[in-house]
């Protein structure tokens, strides 16, 4: 039998491990390798032989982690996103808790970082190309204040990747995700009648979360380091993907969605802010 190398041996340790990303992920990479899991919610369905950690990823105790595991990867699930919770604590969480990560990854020789991005900090515009190459400008933020962190998490994952070379850093900006996953793109094909801005049809790109959870298998590969867009099978037009979800949307004027959708976000009827309503407009494929 062909013995494992050094690195192989060495655990994956996951943030935001218990969310159903996570969890997909989880159930495909424990067969062949040593599962680590932090995150501050409950795992009770996890795998006999994976080790979870229950705990904030911003204590000090994740330095611990990874002085005794020396994983041989570590992969970034544990984005906050909840655009109700305060900017401060979207900060503290996203940008201070990562960027101790990084140094972690750093002073323990962490020899791959996997971050999970998205292809929304590009950003719905007008202007958009047909499609974007992952040099594209990063402009998520301009009509939709709550990408900042997420935009500023991906600035620091590239900063990281050329700063340190010797580390494989892999930075994934899949196409809206949708599965079990509690994304806003799976809640809007759950809606019984999905809202559109009447006169618009933009072409959208979806991503299923198991292949998202396939490509962080593949980006453990040795050798893999950079930045990568991911989408599914093709694009379509909204109307197509929304009558394929077996749906019939209601066209509704822009002027007054988004009034109806920024009241629904102020009293919790809904997740969606008036920010993402471009996605809705315009291509970001």
């Amino acid at each position: 039998m062909c013995r494992l190398s050094e690195r192989d041996e060495r655990p994956i340790l996951i943030t935001g491990v218990c969310g159903s990303l996570g969890r997909t992920l989880v159930r495909e990479l424990h067969r062949t390798r040593r599962v680590i899991g932090i995150d501050r919610r409950a795992f009770p369905d996890r795998p006999k032989d994976v080790l979870h950690f229950e705990f904030d990823l911003r204590r000090t105790r994740a330095k611990d982690i990874f002085r005794q595991a020396r994983p041989a990867a570590l992969i970034h699930l544990g984005a906050f996103h909840d655009p109700r919770s305060s900017p401060k604590e979207r900060h503290s969480w996203n940008i201070v808790g990562f960027q101790r990560l990084l140094d972690y990854s750093a002073q323990f020789r962490i020899p791959k970082l996997i971050i999970l991005s998205g292809a929304d900090v590009y950003g719905a515009h007008p202007s958009n190309p047909q499609f974007l190459t992952e040099d594209a400008p990063l402009l998520g933020a301009q009509e939709n204040g709550h990408m900042r962190d997420r935009i500023e998490l991906d600035m620091l994952a590239q900063s990281h990747l050329w700063r340190y070379p010797e580390i494989e850093t892999v930075i994934l900006r899949p196409a809206h995700i949708v599965g079990a996953i509690r994304s806003l793109a799976s809640g809007y094909l759950r809606l019984e009648r999905p809202f559109t801005i009447l006169g618009y049809d933009p072409m959208v790109q979806i991503t299923d979360e198991r292949d998202v959870a396939r490509a962080m298998i593949l980006a453990l590969k040795p050798g893999v380091r950079g930045i990568f867009n991911i989408r599914g099978s093709g694009e379509l037009p909204l109307s197509k993907l929304i009558e394929r979800s077996g749906k019939r949307a209601i066209p509704i004027p822009r002027s007054l969605l988004r009034g109806v959708v920024s009241r629904a976000f102020q009293v919790h009827l809904s997740a969606f802010t008036e920010g993402e309503l471009d996605h809705l407009r315009f291509p970001c494929t």
